[in-house]
């Protein structure tokens, strides 16, 4: 079994990640599991900027403060909603944006700014990045495999659903008819950025020989 270090504090993220690679044989931890209680400075520009800063931020930890975790595959991600009729904004900001508003608050502010656009006009899209680091003991250094996916939609003109978190509510996916958050976990992962995201580096760890299968 590999141990997976995924770091986030995310549970939504973390729900989805296990049903996603449930098919892997690995164990799951956190970054509580490691003590890493720092909040990462996100500098970077890209989502893929982001994602390394915060998987370099634990393997350090992890280096300095917890050599016993050596053996972990370090992951992270950097996921946004791009809105196309706002210069793809919130984009890397997509928490950040948020400052003291509730998700639910920020969906109708955005929905109330794009009131009166046309439907072609209201594309978005999430997307997510991983970054995998993985310790080579001879070498002495973390060797990086990175992925980045999207999913295409629009934004709803009225939050709806109540499953997944942060902007599914008004994220619609026409071939489906509905938002993100009116599908049930297993159709979301199949078509959402994290989920082909998740899929992707998995896929890609498991041909390098890093994961295996159950």
């Amino acid at each position: 079994m590999k141990r997976v270090l995924f770091a986030t504090t995310n549970k939504g993220k973390v729900a989805e990640i296990k049903e996603i690679l449930s098919d892997y044989d690995i164990e799951l931890l956190l970054l509580s599991d490691i003590d890493f209680d720092t909040d990462v400075d996100e500098t970077g520009t890209t989502f893929k900027e982001n994602a390394a800063i915060k998987a370099k931020a634990a393997a350090d930890h992890i280096l300095v403060k917890k050599p016993e975790f050596l053996d972990c595959v370090v992951m992270a991600d950097d996921s946004g909603l791009e809105i196309d009729a706002m210069g793809k904004m919130p984009g890397v900001q997509s928490h950040r944006w948020l400052g003291d508003r509730s998700y639910k608050q920020a969906m109708e502010d955005i929905i109330n700014e794009l009131e009166g656009i046309p439907e072609e006009e209201r594309s978005a899209r999430f997307v997510c990045a991983i970054v995998s680091l993985v310790y080579d003991p001879d070498e002495k250094i973390w060797k990086e495999h990175t992925v980045q996916e999207t999913v295409e939609g629009m934004v709803a003109h009225e939050i709806c659903g109540e499953n997944g978190f942060g902007y599914d509510p008004f994220f619609y996916v026409p071939e489906f008819g509905c938002t993100t958050a009116q599908m049930t976990p297993e159709q979301k992962n199949l078509i959402s950025h994290r989920g082909k995201a998740v899929t992707a580096i998995g896929k890609l760890l498991l041909k390098e020989g890093i994961l295996e299968k159950k």
